[in-house]
């Protein structure tokens, strides 16, 4: 189950995306399967092919981001989060081995090409909430308990 939290710059970047392909993209597109199919045989013609499945590709990703910019709930910093690992925190962390990960922890829409981010879902995140800098958090895994140390926060 997904969570429906998501960070103002997350909003923003999924807004300007369907905004690009309902304005943009689409009637572009649209224009080049008028064209396409103005030539003929439509079995065979590879353009008008193409720009048709793309056209489905662009109506459902349009369909998926307006239905989810209704369900999503923006979660801007706050002062009071100061000191302590919440939503759209910055975290650096290690373990006994030294080994260090930095990453941002936001929502499931976000994290899609992104290696420094991770959602709000995932064990690691689950582990680290309302942790403060020098705590321990002990991560559940297939392989065993795993356990970080928090070295920094930062919003």
């Amino acid at each position: 189950m997904k969570t429906n939290l998501i960070t103002r710059e997350g909003f923003n970047k999924l807004q300007d995306e369907l905004t690009f392909l309902w304005k943009e993209e689409r009637p572009e597109v649209t224009k080049k399967v008028t064209w396409a199919a103005s030539l003929g045989d439509r079995s065979e013609n590879a353009d008008y092919q193409y720009n048709k499945k793309r056209l489905r590709e662009i109506d459902r990703r349009v369909r998926y981001l307006r239905k989810r910019l209704d369900q999503v709930k923006v979660v801007d910093y706050s002062p009071q989060q100061d000191g302590k690992i919440f939503f759209g925190a910055f975290v650096e962390i290690e373990n006994e081995q030294g080994d260090t990960l930095s990453f941002r922890i936001v929502g499931p829409d976000e994290i899609f090409g992104r290696h420094d981010y991770i959602s709000i879902d995932s064990p690691m995140a689950r582990a680290l909430i309302k942790k403060e800098v020098d705590e321990e958090a002990v991560v559940r895994t297939p392989e065993g308990d795993k356990e970080w140390f928090v070295n920094s926060i930062r919003y």
